[in-house]
């Protein structure tokens, strides 16, 4: 049976900078609908990296998430009875979801200082190439390079 078609959506840009991704991270950053809870933490986030840097937030968090942003990732695949991680090109909207997934889950690993430093900490470090999320991105990565041999069973796009 043939999947349900999905609709792409469209999203609300943010408030203070009127960009779309940065209304889609907040998104992603909010939990159980408190949405004014998660832009706080996002603007106080930017004020953070603007004061530790001292360079405009947007080109860092720009900087960050191109960092963390992969490449390649495995899908999973059945082909006559066994199941192969078949290494797969990122779509670049997949790889914006990826990313902001793998900052936000390691910003909330960090513990012990509010989520906004957390935020910002992450922020900066995935900037400078550093960071759990690059880590995660690099696994990504690894996994992808050492299953090449199954890039043969990847899915071509039918002519």
């Amino acid at each position: 049976m043939r999947k349900k078609r999905v609709y792409k959506k469209y999203l609300e840009p943010d408030f203070n900078y009127n960009r779309v991704d940065f209304g889609r991270f907040i998104n992603y950053l909010m939990k159980e609908g408190k949405k004014s809870v998660a832009t706080k933490i996002f603007y106080t986030a930017f004020e953070k990296v603007k004061k530790e840097t001292s360079q405009d937030p947007i080109l860092v968090f720009e900087k960050a998430i191109q960092n963390v942003s992969p490449v390649l990732e495995v899908v999973s695949r059945r082909v006559g009875g066994a199941n192969y991680q078949v290494p797969q090109e990122v779509s670049p909207a997949r790889r914006f979801i990826l990313a902001t997934r793998w900052l936000i889950a390691a910003a909330r690993a960090r513990k012990g200082i509010p989520m906004n430093s957390r935020l910002a900490a992450e922020i900066i470090a995935a900037s400078k190439g550093e960071g759990a999320s690059i880590k995660k991105k690099q696994d990504t990565h690894r996994m992808a390079e050492a299953n090449r041999a199954f890039a043969h069973f990847a899915r071509r796009p039918s002519k």
